[in-house]
């Protein structure tokens, strides 16, 4: 059986074809329940990542000595895109980014075995390198504050790094647990150094004793009478006083007791993070999801495990303070509304039409019998229901009912000849069977490249593509079984219509003659019309995605470097009180300072304390009367009264960070900061731009310390002992080498180090003692030279270059691709040195892979659209009267793009490049129809008249079905729709001018091919064809065989 009669046999076998679609819409309704939830689909993209922490260590250092070095190890390593590094005080970070395919884990075994060959040419007092692979999942997407009123900072702080973490690590999809806030307990002796100088001894020797006697030991196994025992040696001190009791042994051979050389204390370690919520000091936790997981599902799973938590810890509240599962799920739940909105007002449109709730009910049936089997190859295929599956299964409302549409009006029609409802069914479907299909096709080879575009964007898309292919091949299944077997048998005889024609119809007929007595006149204006869209797009604002109002700001705050973290904290209370002033603010969270780079807030590589994060919970939009943006516009004007503190505004959601950045990359870093301060200097008299910053500028105090070569070597002092000096009294050894005193459920080190007051005075610092020849105990300062000065606060490179990076906020009515042209165009951009050279970034880099993406794949839908036309038509020239009518619709588009004030952005492309397809579905209706009439002999003007009356109705059908079914998305209802509303808008008026053009320009440009086709044969002496301005090949595409 061939497809051509499969309407026929579904007429007359209705019992396996009911049983077919109601063992699908089983299947895609039991797969629509187990469905994810997710803001976004899952993208794989393999990376790669290095982190080697020193404690105290400066980002210079780290640069020269690790850095570098990891960097041209792992350069030589195959299929690598990108090499990313960041090195800050006392940790380093390379993210190596491999090609789209790679296979990760393999990659990730590449870089270890890399970095494994060059670790001997590393310092040997870094701690060993974490390599590791990242997930592309973001970052916290939920966070709770934990209280007790029966428990401390430190004991709330345990409770989350043992308990919480343990209960949520075992949940499903729960990567990573981080701690905000809170304190780590540690033992610490703080010596001083009057004492250690009367006895003649140095802090790193009292850390190595403590190290090396305060510590349990296995001793082997002994049989002892007729049993075998284990040995152990315990020498950890039991008790704090235990461990102040201790002896440790001078240089001189005598003994000291280690509280006699200063305090042993039970304390905690120096705060460098904390949480604020409201301005109040709070303990929280933040949740990371792992590669695969969709967010709404976690978080219902990570609620639930919290809920029992409290259960099993009486006293203890956790309150979530922060979640972007709740936007997530606000803007599915908008979607499904669109969804549902949508399908009701095509239905309506059709009824408005038809007046026959039969044919109606027929017609509306095929959206519920296309979507939701649809939803049972989305779970096979791994998908879920995130921005974009959604997003295509809203754009195709309209389009699922086409088919069914034209099926059902072309079947009233031949009701309307008198016809009975069984021989009306066949007859109509077999004779629209090949112009459904072709329109069918359109559609799939459209989306199709989209689904297959490369790069980061078309694993974005690629859901987003196939979700509207397998939708719109399940219509096309629906219009050619159920919807005539459906009409055979539940429609009823109709009277032979026999009356005059429509005022509408009318209307177009004199439209249509006029067109063609005028053809020149018809075909240069629509030349023009095209070239005005050409020019209009070029001069129209680009973007990658509208600002979304998702109820939260995210306010960046940074201090000078050196500030310490009561003066983040104190910035953040004042920036807080400004906020909580308006009635628009919910809450402020206030994240200071980075925790340290080992487990538990350690110091391990510092942390950065002159930096902080406010996420500012606005009330919900119903209940505010300005947006997002006007609120951020305002906010940014009054935040300006705090004094000493660089503030910018960042998006949640996506990739954060700011919409424009540029980065500058050079070998040269003089020459790469000064030039970065000039563009920094001139983007800030750019209209439209605002929190312009670069990494160029941030400079930090430092204290220098420069051996004097000959004096060290003649008292026997080493670099590497004046290094541990200093590094031992100011911050005590890395977690790593620290001793460790044992408690009942963990082990908590024991930090070594002066005592704080003497810390912060330069000469003291110049006196601390260092171990010289015969055990003689040198000043610091007698072996050495100490002064202050800066340096860099953070390094960046990027592909094993320096950089730097500028960033800029947008103001309301600016968008990304406006700035960048404006940042372009500055004379210090223009004037950049030769060394220093530009990398996309962000915003701009994604912006282009989408542009280069789209573009490539409209190239390849036309060439598909035109594939398929040929093989279909049998021809290559009446194809190209329907390809026609592809520029016919842009003008449309771009026109509505700029009476709503919209630019051209990623969903505005979602959105031309399915008009791509809806317009062939229009001129495919036209066109086969004419070709139709003239096989059977009508001369080829009174065929086209009759095609366009015939087609008319069933095309301004499916166009006003498909514009309502664009309508809600269009509207902006709902969260998320603002990103949404350009693809709706240029899809309507895409429809609106391209439906009016191809029911009057492409009957012009069809006598104009058929002209040139009797040219062809006349020329190359062949006799026209029997049934003339038919091509020989073509039989009407097979659908006039009755």
């Amino acid at each position: 059986m061939s497809s051509w009669n499969l309407s026929t046999w579904s007429i007359k076998n209705p019992v396996p074809t009911i049983v077919l679609f109601l063992v699908l819409t089983v299947m895609g309704a039991v797969a629509f329940v187990g469905l994810g939830i997710d803001e976004n689909p899952n993208i794989d993209v393999p990376i790669a990542s290095v982190t080697v922490t020193q404690l105290g260590a400066a980002p210079t250092e780290l640069e020269t000595q690790v850095t570098r070095k990891i960097e041209d190890a792992v350069a030589g390593i195959g299929n690598i895109k990108h090499i990313t590094s960041v090195v800050s005080d006392g940790a380093t970070t390379t993210s190596i980014e491999f090609v789209l395919g790679t296979n990760t884990d393999r990659a990730v075994n590449d870089v270890r075995d890399a970095v494994a060959k060059i670790r001997q040419n590393l310092p040997q007092q870094i701690n060993e390198p974490i390599i590791q692979r990242l997930d592309w999942v973001g970052g916290p997407f939920v966070t709770y504050t934990v209280a007790s009123e029966n428990m401390n900072p430190g004991q709330l702080s345990w409770l989350i790094d043992n308990d919480v973490s343990r209960a949520l690590l075992s949940v499903s999809g729960v990567g990573q647990v981080q701690r905000s806030g809170g304190v780590e307990r540690e033992i610490q002796v703080n010596l001083d150094p009057t004492r250690l100088q009367a006895v003649g001894i140095t802090a790193d020797l009292v850390n190595m004793q403590i190290r090396a006697l305060n510590i349990d030991l296995p001793g082997g196994r002994g049989k002892v009478g007729s049993a075998e025992q284990s040995i152990r040696t315990l020498g950890s001190a039991l008790t704090v006083g235990q461990l102040g009791a201790m002896e440790i042994v001078l240089p001189n051979g005598k003994h000291a007791r280690l509280d006699t050389l200063g305090t042993v204390s039970d304390g905690t370690s120096e705060v460098r993070q904390m949480a604020l919520l409201d301005g109040k000091p709070v303990v929280a936790f933040s949740v990371v999801r792992s590669t695969g997981s969709n967010i709404v599902d976690v978080e219902r799973a990570v609620e639930k495990r919290i809920a029992e938590l409290e259960k099993t810890l009486p006293g203890v509240k956790f309150t979530k303070i922060r979640s972007n599962g709740k936007y997530v799920e606000e803007a599915y739940h908008a979607s499904l509304d669109s969804l549902v909105l949508g399908a009701l007002l095509a239905v309506i449109v059709i009824w408005l039409f038809l007046r026959d709730w039969r044919a109606t009910f027929i017609s509306g049936l095929a959206i519920p019998l296309s979507i939701i089997p649809t939803f049972a190859v989305m779970e096979w295929a791994g998908f879920t229901l995130n921005g974009m599956s959604m997003l295509g299964l809203a754009l195709v409302i309209g389009i699922l009912v086409d088919d069914a549409i034209v099926e059902i009006e072309n079947i009233v029609r031949h009701l309307k000849m008198g016809k009975p409802p069984l021989q009306a069914a066949i007859e109509a479907a077999e004779e629209i069977g090949m112009a459904v299909i072709a329109t069918t096709m359109t559609i799939v080879v459209v989306f199709v490249p989209v689904a297959f575009m490369g790069g980061i964007p078309g694993q974005f898309f690629k859901q987003f593509g196939l979700t509207v292919t397998v939708a719109v091949l399940f219509s096309l299944l629906v219009a050619r079984m159920i919807t005539p077997m459906m009409a055979a048998y539940m429609m009823k005889d109709a009277p032979e219509h026999k009356t005059g024609s429509s005022k509408m119809t009318r209307l177009y007929d004199r439209m249509l003659l006029w067109a063609l007595r005028n053809r020149v006149v018809t075909v240069i204006g629509a030349i023009i019309l095209f070239v005005f869209s050409i020019v209009l797009f070029r001069s129209m604002p680009t973007s990658l995605i509208s600002n979304v109002d998702r109820g939260e700001l995210i306010l960046n705050v940074e201090l000078a470097p050196g500030s310490e973290i009561s003066d983040t904290r104190a910035a953040s209370e004042r920036l807080t009180a400004i906020i909580k002033k308006h009635q628009e603010v919910k809450k402020v969270v206030a994240f200071i300072g980075t925790p340290a780079a080992s487990k538990g807030g350690g110091t391990a590589g510092g942390g950065v304390v002159n930096t902080g994060t406010l996420y500012i919970t606005l009330v919900d939009k119903t209940e505010r009367k300005i947006s997002q943006q006007a609120f951020e516009d305002m906010l940014r004007a009054e935040i300006t009264s705090v004094a000493g503190v660089r503030l910018t505004f960042s998006r949640a959601g996506g990739m954060g960070g700011k919409p424009v950045r540029v980065a500058l990359t050079s070998q040269d870093p003089l020459v790469l900061n000064q030039t970065a301060e000039a563009i920094k200097d001139q983007m800030r008299s750019v209209p439209g731009l605002s929190d312009v910053t670069t990494s160029a500028a941030l400079l930090r105090p430092e204290i220098l310390v420069h051996p004097d070569f000959d004096k060290a070597a003649a008292q026997g002092v080493s670099v590497q002992s004046i290094a541990r000096t200093a590094l031992i009294a100011t911050l005590g050894d890395s977690d790593a080498n620290l001793a460790k005193f044992n408690l009942s459920d963990r082990q908590i080190n024991i930090r070594v180090q002066l005592d704080p007051k003497y810390r912060k005075d330069l000469q003291t610092i110049g006196h601390l003692q260092v171990l010289g020849n015969g055990n003689r105990l040198l000043p610091l300062d007698s072996v050495a030279h100490i002064e202050f000065g800066t340096g860099p606060f953070q390094v960046d490179r990027f592909d094993r270059q320096r950089q730097v990076t500028l960033e800029s906020s947008l103001d309301s009515g600016t968008t990304l691709g406006e700035a960048l042209k404006k940042v372009h165009e500055l004379p210090a951009f223009k004037g950049m040195p030769e060394s220093v050279k530009e990398q996309p970034l962000g915003d701009a880099e994604i912006q282009r892979d989408v542009f280069a993406g789209f573009g490539t794949a409209i190239g390849a839908a036309v060439l598909l659209i035109y594939a398929v036309l040929v093989v279909l038509f049998g021809g290559f020239l009446h194809p190209l009267v329907i390809m026609m009518s592809l520029p016919l619709s842009l003008c449309g588009a771009l026109m509505g793009l700029v009476l709503f004030n919209q630019s051209v952005g990623l969903y505005a492309l979602i959105g031309i490049t399915m008009l791509m397809g809806l317009v062939t579905k229009n001129a495919i209706l036209l066109v086969e129809y004419a070709l139709m009439e003239i096989h059977r002999g009508v001369p080829r003007q009174q065929a086209i008249i009759h095609a366009g009356e015939t087609r008319m109705r069933p095309i301004l059908m499916t166009t006003i079905a498909m514009i309502a079914g664009m309508l809600p998305i269009a509207l902006g209802i709902g969260a998320g729709s603002e990103a949404r509303a350009p693809m709706a808008i240029s899809v309507i008026g895409g429809l609106i001018t391209s439906t009016v053009l191809t029911l009057v320009v492409i009957p012009v440009v069809f006598t104009y091919v058929d002209d040139f086709q009797k040219w062809l044969l006349h020329f190359f002496n062949r006799p026209e064809p029997p049934d003339a301005n038919v091509e020989q090949k073509s039989d009407v595409v097979g659908s006039a065989r009755h």
